[in-house]
């Protein structure tokens, strides 16, 4: 055991060119993060953020020589300036068997610390910059979870549920045991027993309007041949060190791909998401005292093709996600979801996004263009019914 301070390891591993030398070093560094206390993270990271930061004077003299001669010495000399040191030290540490899912949860408590210390957020984008390269598409694993998955498997995706809590092992039986239920997670080679992300769908008959009629326990259980409609009812991601990261697009379009192989009668691709702005929206526009049954469905609709951020893009979140992959709002339902959350924040409202095939690629580069929100034309009218019905003029 090296007891020297953990700057002085941190230097020699970057400088270490020997590998049996590198992966000690590279493990006894994550085993002194792994027994740190809040305030001993705190010192690490920002040794990482200030102390191995670039040197913007010789970025700039490397990029001018660059410029006046662009040879490959110079880029050389221009890359290594102006890639911090830190990166390199992440890269090393990633050596060691098993070091990846360290660093997932180190880069967990980074995102928690940089709220209140902004001099962290440059060494965050650093892991995410890394990230982005190690979880790529190409990486990742699409597996079926089922009722006959792996004990360990299962217990993480009752841990990771996040939208519709998985409340027992009898629960979860509902959701991966019948023939018309179907799970599938993505995982990385480097952390197999980690679950990155995973949808929960439903197989069904028509579109549904409610969670609580796919959810419903004694219901009757559907042929998987005779379905002709996929809900994606639940996403997970279940890595908070690797927010930022997506994963979601990919699934989908992973899952919907298998699926049409799998099962030729599936005709409509469709979620069944939640509006989790809405209450919060109408509060800041002061009209929560006057939303009601008869008028929820149309402020439903309203808010998801029109309440926007600063920036232009939909305010929902979970619009967001899904019009950037190139879905399209498809029907909103009032009453859909009667959990507490629910009525917390859309009052119990849900809403289905389409993944309709042909329109996907149109749907999307409309949304990265300019944000346009496809909707149905179900959808649109509702959306006019609540401007006009709005006769203070309020949204």
């Amino acid at each position: 055991w090296d007891s020297r301070p953990i700057e002085q390891l941190i230097a020699d591993l970057i400088g270490n060119r020997g590998e049996i030398r590198g992966m000690t070093l590279a493990r006894q560094i994550l085993d002194r993060y792994a027994v740190m206390d809040d305030a001993e993270k705190l010192g690490f990271f920002t040794h990482l953020a200030v102390d191995l930061d670039i040197d913007p004077a010789q970025v700039r003299a490397t990029l001018e020589m660059y410029e006046a001669t662009p040879s490959k010495a110079n880029y050389r000399a221009y890359m290594e300036a102006a890639e911090p040191r830190r990166q390199e030290f992440v890269r090393r540490l990633n050596q060691v068997p098993s070091a990846t899912g360290s660093l997932v949860a180190m880069r967990r408590d980074l995102l928690g610390m940089a709220r209140a210390n902004p001099s962290l957020e440059a060494l965050d984008l650093d892991f995410r910059h890394l990230f982005s390269s190690w979880f790529n598409r190409g990486f990742l694993v699409l597996m079926p979870i089922n009722w006959e998955s792996p004990a360990h498997i299962l217990e993480k995706i009752i841990q990771y549920e996040a939208v519709h809590a998985i409340d027992s092992w009898s629960d979860l039986r509902r959701r991966m045991q019948p023939t018309d239920r179907r799970c599938f997670a993505f995982f990385h080679p480097a952390m197999p027993d980690e679950p990155l992300i995973f949808v929960e769908v439903a197989l069904t008959k028509g579109v549904p309007g409610s969670i609580q009629k796919v959810l419903a326990d004694g219901r009757d259980v559907l042929d998987a041949d005779k379905a002709d409609t996929a809900v994606f009812y639940s996403i997970s991601n279940c890595q908070a060190g690797l927010a930022g990261i997506s994963f979601g697009n990919s699934l989908i379009k992973q899952v919907v791909d298998d699926l049409s192989r799998q099962l030729p009668g599936l005709k409509t691709f469709v979620t069944l998401s939640p509006i989790p702005g809405l209450a919060a929206w109408a509060k800041d526009m002061g009209i929560e005292e006057t939303v009601t049954p008869d008028n929820l469905q149309s402020l439903a609709a309203h808010y998801l093709l029109n309440a926007k951020r600063d920036d232009g893009a939909p305010r929902d979140p979970v619009a967001r996600f899904h019009l950037g992959n190139g879905a399209m709002v498809h029907a909103v339902h009032v009453k859909a979801d009667t959990s507490e959350s629910g009525q917390v924040q859309s009052y119990g409202a849900m809403v289905n996004y389409l993944y309709d095939l042909s329109a996907n690629a149109q749907n999307h580069e409309g949304f990265a263009d300019s944000f346009a929100v496809a909707a149905s034309t179900d959808v649109k009218a509702l959306a006019r019914a609540a401007k006009k019905n709005d006769t203070k003029g309020t949204i």
